[in-house]
């Protein structure tokens, strides 16, 4: 018997289906099209275990999909600007598309060596020119239509380096990289306006049941954040102006016993300008801006604030109301402004009673009268309306709607819907992303670049310090450029892409990936949209949001005639190890590398595949590992030990209807495993079966039979262990390769029905009844059955059921006494 040598095994057939172009695919009318796609890497240097689960996912659905005669599209390639290129240039002195480049090919080296099935042909990069050089065709043509435009936007700013940061390079409100206190500063910059189109992608929402988990699709809602409500104007006292909040309960209205200001809201440098309070708001604005978005509406986060030493009217019954400015506000959400009712509030209950501030009720339950000293907490539910003026006595629905046609008919505010979305900042000021095409003009102002002198390359002679802004601006040659309306001199812009824009239509460009016409043709009619999508639950919000605004962007320009882009979505988990998720800093990162020298790529797809279910977050065990390492050893032992029996004649064997059944069980269990993700158990009844071919390795078993049993587990396991079985299905069974391309195998309803046996139903040692049942059956089930059988109920109705006796699948019998 040949031993079991992974490595000898995988290089051989990897080189087989690389040589014999077998995941190469094109279009065909004749079959039904699958389009399986993974979220593609950044190229950091090295794949780690988060990959390699969610590529050994993805490959079980395409080759299962594919052995079931589906046209299987499995294409990769590489999300391939961002900030790690520009870092590694500053920490190594190596250039951004250097590392880039090289990290790619030792990534693309590991996905081959664990055998995942891509068509490397449609292999793209984001960084290449020939790719973004259609983004910055589909930004023009937004620009166009009035969805890109240029505004003014808070960033974070190292004063040490002179530079912007990003959120994550901001460790403890200081620069990474030079330690100085960051600040936030006003630049200008572009903008995708992405809130033109809130409305139909809260509704298409409706569309993604079904095909995407729950929690995704509420995580997409609660982002866009659609709210109806009322926009009310607050007049100032002893001043001009007004404050304007949005309140989705304008019942509360006469409860308002404070305002809060987000801290950027531009009243509060106003409100505060020359007076006593000045200096310990300022400080307090200082603060609360070096926290994150994230951070501040976090339920977990105290709540903390400052008098204004301000106040402002209630327009509908008079009361002078202070003005604060609190961390909990945010100006991206409404107006920047709120109306507090600490009453009908918990927040605002938490804090006015953390600051001292007064709490009035107006509105109590149905049944009961509700005083502001008796609170713990804030009364939220619906009720009578008290000390609101006319409207006491009105039940709090009822006065929303009158309450909202007061302010309307008073000129002071009006009825608006509301979004937590707000439009994507898509200006980066680095380096290493894909230039926006405008040039500024003197005369003509921001100017697109002609659609013919695309694409605008980023230029690869550059110095990258880290310090003074984007390097780009120090590039002359790059600057420089001429006015395409005028002809006068002007400026290139110098910020790039967010690189959040080429991850929001790389699974277009899949479609037709060398097309030098355009993005993409007729091609992506055949193919879009996505089948299935896998990745991180970690991108439910910001990645699949902007694909998704994309895709209707796109088919609004006349690119595509579909709205969404994925039908099917599978966030997995994470992968975990000692308690916490796999991390360099943590030092318990296990290298794929690693434990493909060991055991080998299939041994490594197979404990992440048996671990877990994919969506729930997998914890790494060596003795997990190896225990797969020695299935795969049995696995291949078996194969071998059954071989002989295989050549052996028809006569002196007997037909085994248990040995046909666990068959055609395992085709039924496989499939309806691998159709609902549990890989898990499909492997685990597998297993349990090649523990069942062991047992019955010395039965008289025909050998048709054996090769019929044989033939199945190897097309089962193959989605999974894709190298042994290729190995066994030719060197053993002595088939043709490839096994990608022979028929999933079907299983017979009939044959897969468990057999019945007669159980005998005694009571006090008679036979009364029988009943039959599924081979199988639980014990306590059994009993049960025996109980409800007529003869049996006859017989022991009045009577005390003192014991019950189960002679496996023979008798029951049933003490009673009277």
């Amino acid at each position: 018997m040949r031993r079991y040598d992974p490595q000898q095994v995988e290089t051989k057939w990897q080189k087989f289906w690389e040589e014999k172009r077998v995941f190469e695919v094109d279009e065909d009318p004749h079959k039904p099209k699958y389009y399986l796609l993974e979220m593609f890497p950044y190229p950091s240097g090295r794949l780690h275990m988060g990959h390699i689960r969610n590529y050994s996912i993805g490959d079980v659905l395409a080759r299962y999909k594919r052995m079931q005669g589906f046209n299987v599209l499995h294409p990769m390639g590489w999300d391939a600007f961002g900030l790690p290129a520009e870092n590694a240039a500053i920490e190594h002195g190596v250039h951004p598309a250097k590392w880039t480049y090289e990290n790619i090919a030792y990534m693309k080296k590991q996905l081959k060596r664990m055998g995942f099935s891509y068509d490397w042909r449609r292999e793209i990069a984001t960084c290449d020119p020939s790719y973004y050089k259609w983004e910055q065709l589909f930004f023009i043509k937004m620009y166009e239509r009035g969805l890109a435009y240029r505004s003014f936007s808070e960033v974070n700013w190292c004063p040490g380096c002179e530079t912007v940061l990003a959120n994550e390079q901001v460790v403890n409100g200081r620069c990474w990289r030079c330690g100085s206190e960051v600040g936030k500063k006003e630049l200008q910059g572009w903008f995708l306006k992405i809130t033109a189109y809130a409305e139909e992608l809260l509704r298409d929402c409706e569309k993604l049941l079904g095909g995407w988990p729950e929690k995704v699709i509420t995580m997409q809602k609660n982002w866009i954040g659609r709210s109806e409500g009322l926009e009310v104007d607050f007049p100032l006292e002893g001043r001009e102006g007004s404050i304007r909040i949005f309140t989705t309960r304008p019942d509360t209205i006469f409860g308002v016993t404070f305002m809060v200001l987000a801290p950027e809201h531009p009243l509060v440098e106003e409100l505060v300008r020359g007076t006593e309070r000045e200096t310990e708001v300022r400080e307090f604005v200082r603060r609360v801006k070096r926290q994150s978005v994230t951070v501040r509406s976090s339920e977990e986060v105290e709540k903390e604030g400052v008098f204004l030493g301000a106040y402002c009217i209630n327009p509908l019954n008079g009361e002078r109301i202070p003005v604060w400015t609190a961390n909990f506000v945010l100006m991206e959400y409404g107006t920047g402004a709120i109306m507090a009712v600490p009453a009908h509030d918990q927040r605002d209950f938490e804090f006015a009673k953390k600051y001292g501030l007064p709490i009035k009720v107006v509105i109590r339950p149905k049944d009961r009268e509700l005083r502001a000293e008796d609170l713990s907490e804030a009364y939220t539910g619906d009720g009578i309306m008290v000390n609101s003026g006319a409207f006491d006595g009105m039940s709090n629905r009822e006065a929303m709607r009158k309450i909202s046609d007061l302010v309307e008919a008073r000129g002071i505010g009006k009825r608006t819907v509301n979004y937590r979305l707000r439009d994507w900042g898509i200006s980066r000021q680095r380096y290493w992303g894909a230039p926006i095409p405008i040039i500024y003009c003197p005369s003509c102002g921001p100017v697109p670049v002609p659609e013919e002198e695309l694409p605008v390359q980023l230029p690869l002679e550059v110095e990258i310090t880290g310090k003074g802004g984007s390097p780009l601006a120090q590039v002359e040659a790059f600057v420089s450029a001429r006015c395409p309306r005028c002809g006068g001199p002007g400026r290139r812009e110098t910020d790039t892409m967010d690189t959040f824009v080429e991850s929001s239509w790389y699974f277009l460009r899949y479609c037709s990936p060398q097309r030098e016409e355009g993005p993409f043709d007729e091609r992506v009619k055949y193919w879009m949209p996505v089948d299935q999508y896998i990745g991180g639950v970690e991108h439910a919000v910001l990645h699949l949001l902007y694909a998704r605004f994309f895709t209707k962007v796109l088919r609004d320009l006349g690119y595509l005639e579909f709205d969404e882009p994925f039908s099917r979505l599978l966030t997995q988990g994470m992968v975990i190890k000692d308690g916490a998720k796999m991390s360099k800093s943590r030092g318990n990162v296990v290298d794929p590398d690693d434990m493909i020298a060991r055991y080998g790529a299939d041994t490594t797809r197979l404990f992440i595949l048996f671990a877990a279910p994919p969506e729930k977050d997998l914890d790494w065990k060596e003795e997990g590992v190896e225990g797969c390492f020695r299935f795969l050893n049995r696995l291949w032992r078996l194969f071998y030990e059954v071989e002989p029996k295989l050549k052996g004649e028809s006569g002196g064997f007997r037909e085994d209807g248990e040995f046909r059944r666990r068959i055609h069980m395992a085709r039924k269990k496989v499939t309806e495993d691998i159709e609902r993700f549990h890989f898990n158990t499909a492997i685990a009844h597998l297993m349990e079966w090649v523990n069942y071919l062991y047992e019955v390795l010395d039965s008289p078993i025909a050998p048709s039979l054996w090769r019929e049993a044989l033939e199945t587990l190897c097309l089962l396991l193959h989605p999974f262990v894709p190298h042994i079985t290729e190995e066994l299905w030719v060197e053993v069974l002595g088939k043709e390769p490839p096994l990608l391309d022979c028929q999933w195998p079907s299983y017979d309803p009939e044959l897969v029905k468990a057999p019945e046996i007669l159980i005998v139903v005694q009571v006090n040692g008679k036979v009364r009844d029988k009943i039959t049942v599924p081979l199988g059956t639980p014990e306590e089930r059994i009993k049960e059955l025996a109980l409800e059988a007529p003869g049996a109920r006859r017989h022991t109705e009045g009577k005390q059921i003192r014991r019950i006796i189960y002679v496996p699948d023979k008798l029951v019998n049933i003490v009673c006494g009277t």
